[in-house]
């Protein structure tokens, strides 16, 4: 890795809108995150955080600015090809599990890996193992969808991501589908993931979580991003009204 590799921050955001249709729900946004770090976007429904997260990832292409991720770029006029490339530098995981209910969760898993990388099925199968043991897992790969928890639905889905060696792992409301008892098990998963040194950039109302597992708070609010900072800055001292209602709402 070149020195310039190294200070490039991983995932660099420059100017992002984004409109549908006369709304625009993105306002010209910047942000970097530099690998290892986890940073969370907080703020009301409608602030642009989902949005935003699908940017990143290639789902929803910006109205202007450009995205990198990992030195690849895009800004709305890019190529399949090179949307590909990008996409496959990122794993996302979703409120909803979106299990195919027919597989199992070993076989959830083992797809993209055989329909995206062209593994073999023994090699997919192998991953699959490994992953599904690194979300706690490991005896559950022969089980269907329906013989599982949400928790543990949730968990498949983030073995699915992490299967396909993302550079960042983007997380949008994770445990929000989820029974209360149920959110914590999850949520541990994501911390080890912090521990070990994932790039994460997740979209969460678990403030008390973010509070402790983040590196950085991003507040959102009407398109914009209206504070960031440290955790422990944030919750100490809030600089704008709108911030200090979020915190104090929580």
């Amino acid at each position: 890795m070149s020195p310039a590799d190294q200070t490039r921050p991983l995932v660099e955001l420059a100017g992002i809108r984004k409109s549908f249709g006369l709304v625009e729900v993105l306002k010209g946004v910047d942000l970097s995150v530099e690998e290892g770090r986890v940073v969370a976007l907080i703020g009301r429904s409608g602030s642009g955080k989902s949005t935003l997260l699908r940017i990143i990832n290639g789902l929803e292409r910006p109205t202007d600015g450009v995205v990198t991720v990992d030195g690849e770029r895009a800004d709305g006029r890019e190529s399949e090809r090179e949307l590909k490339a990008l996409r496959l530098k990122v794993g996302m995981v979703f409120q909803q599990f979106n299990l195919f209910p027919h597989l199992s969760a070993g076989g959830n898993v083992m797809l993209s890996l055989k329909v995206v990388k062209k593994m073999g099925t023994a090699e997919a199968e192998a991953v699959a193992r490994e992953m599904l043991a690194k979300v706690g897992l490991a005896d559950r790969f022969d089980h269907t969808p329906d013989q599982l928890s949400g928790g543990q639905q949730q968990r498949v889905a983030i073995a699915r991501a992490l299967a396909m060696r993302p550079r960042v792992l983007l997380c949008d409301e994770i445990t929000s589908a989820l029974d209360p008892e149920l959110v914590a098990e999850v949520l541990a998963v994501v911390r080890r993931l912090a521990e070990e040194g994932m790039t994460l950039v997740m979209v969460t109302h678990e403030m008390r979580f973010a509070r402790e597992v983040c590196d950085e708070l991003v507040f959102m609010h009407q398109g914009r991003i209206h504070e960031r900072g440290a955790p422990a800055e944030l919750f100490a001292a809030q600089r704008t009204p709108e911030l200090a209602a979020f915190i104090g709402g929580h």
